[in-house]
């Protein structure tokens, strides 16, 4: 008797390994048994043609575009409100605890983005674990390497997100077989996976995306929505930077390689998030310092918007609560004190609102990044990469601060302010503060700062320090400590799958 069945509703809770358990109505290009499985001679498989697998390439592509809750909204809370760039914005229970530090495991966000992950990385190992199997003349082998290298990226991408966030995570790159009487001790760890440590979780990362150099598509000027060569070097340079696989050489290897790809900064930083004159559109897509980009287009739309601030294309629409990633009086405060006007308005905007959760509802702040319905969300850009070789030029075995101060100083002098003071230039600490800071008014509100401060070790520092300075910041219900450099694993998570374990300190 088959016991699969037996399992099926536990499973699609937890969204471990199925994708097509998703309660989220995706386009009929995702793999099901109806749409791709069985062949025109009757004969079961996953992918019955090219047709098929380039279908189901399209649906990880849609993540990025359809599916923005994990991977930028709840990102960004995280990396903001979780930091001192934000507050949570509004009184939700849900967000309130990324703010004043008192996370738990049944936090409801935590919960969806653990499972979503997983959803995508179980999306990723059905393309990557069935391309070689399918029966097409027409498919070439040139065609399957290059299907499977984006494909690795994807999934390299977000185990990436989830080690930063959990630390040990379960490690899934294949995908589960039958359970039967005869079969359910050699499928049972399939469906309850156990976690893999931080460091073996970027070695499959690591992995992934050097597999994926050789056949990933190059970059294309006109089209920065691909996981090409130029993402997976992106994404070895970040991950070259993390503790558990720290090696800067690489990092400045894999920096120095993205930069041959043909990226550079952009001249006017408006291009980057700006819109049209009109309020029409966005101003620029596909900019030169794009990596990857998330694009939305007229018949689509950016919803995320709607829940960070104002549709400058619909100027009213979903303009009546509370908006999550409030700008913290902090970030303020450092972007008017370097008297940085450029990136300040570009990332801090201000309305009347109807409400005063954290300023007077006549001139309320809120970030600016997304600012409309068809804004890009940029998830990689050029300027993390040159700010990422410059920690590696001051915390390398052969610090070299000379170099890393003019990079620097290139990326302040496009935001039209002065460079750094030669006492700076020429010592390691102030270095590294500078360089924090830079990333800090350079970066805001692109999911970055929780992450600075976890890899460079300033978590305790800055956000122990962070709440006497900010009366209006909910007060800390828990000091910050190494445990909270990662997350709880999901409470749900843990008690429908005996192989977790929780992080400490939760």
């Amino acid at each position: 008797m088959k016991l699969k069945y037996i399992f099926q509703g536990l499973i699609c809770s937890t969204l471990l390994i199925a994708a097509s358990c998703s309660l989220v109505k995706d386009p009929i290009d995702t793999y099901s048994d109806v749409t791709e499985g069985v062949t025109e001679a009757g004969t079961k498989v996953v992918f019955k043609d090219k047709a098929a697998v380039q279908s189901h390439l399209t649906t990880l592509y849609n993540q990025m575009r359809d599916r923005q809750e994990h991977w930028y909204l709840d990102l960004l809370l995280i990396a903001e409100a979780h930091s001192d760039n934000a507050y949570a914005g509004t009184t939700g229970a849900e967000v309130i605890p990324f703010e004043n530090n008192s996370i738990e495991g049944s936090n409801s966000v935590i919960e969806r983005d653990w499972n979503r992950y997983l959803e995508d990385v179980a999306r990723a190992n059905k393309l990557i674990n069935n391309v070689d199997s399918v029966v097409d003349n027409t498919f070439t082998t040139a065609e399957r390497e290059e299907v499977k290298s984006q494909g690795k990226i994807f999934r390299a991408m977000v185990l990436f997100d989830m080690v930063r966030l959990w630390g040990s995570i379960p490690v899934i790159t294949k995908e589960a077989g039958d359970i039967t009487s005869g079969t359910i001790k050699d499928v049972y760890g399939d469906y309850f996976p156990a976690q893999n440590t931080e460091e073996e979780a970027y070695r499959q990362i690591e992995k992934d995306l050097l597999d994926a150099l050789a056949s990933a598509p190059n970059t294309n000027a006109t089209n920065k929505t691909l996981f090409t060569k130029s993402v997976a070097r992106t994404l070895l340079a970040k991950v070259y930077a993390e503790k558990p696989l720290r090696d800067y050489s690489k990092v400045i290897q894999y920096c120095d390689a993205v930069t041959a790809d043909g990226f550079d900064l952009v001249t006017d930083y408006s291009d980057l998030f700006g819109m049209n004159a009109a309020n029409t559109d966005t101003k620029i897509r596909n900019t030169k310092e794009s990596i990857l980009e998330a694009q939305f287009v007229s018949g689509g739309g950016n919803w995320v918007t709607w829940m960070l601030g104002r549709d400058l294309t619909n100027y009213n629409n979903n303009f009546t609560w509370a908006k999550w990633i409030t700008p913290s009086r902090s970030l303020i405060k450092a972007f008017q004190d370097d008297g940085d006007k450029t990136r300040y308005t570009e990332s801090v905007v201000y309305y009347q609102s109807t409400w005063s959760n954290y300023y007077p509802a006549t001139n309320y702040p809120f970030m600016y990044k997304t600012r409309s319905a068809y804004s890009s969300i940029i998830k990689f850009r050029y300027a993390d990469v040159l700010l990422l070789k410059t920690e590696a030029l001051i915390m390398g075995s052969s610090p070299n601060l000379t170099a890393a101060a003019d990079i620097i100083d290139r990326i302040r002098l496009r935001a039209g302010v002065a460079k750094l003071a030669i006492s700076v230039r020429s010592n390691k600490d102030a270095m590294l503060d500078a360089l924090l800071k830079e990333r800090r008014l350079e970066m805001a509100f692109e999911g970055q700062r929780w992450f600075d401060l976890v890899r460079l070790n300033k978590v305790e520092e800055v956000m122990n320090a962070v709440y006497a300075k900010d009366p209006k910041r909910k007060a800390r219900v828990y000091p910050f400590n190494l445990d909270s450099y990662r997350l709880p694993i999901p409470q749900a998570v843990i008690d429908q799958n005996p192989n977790l374990v929780q992080n400490p300190g939760y």
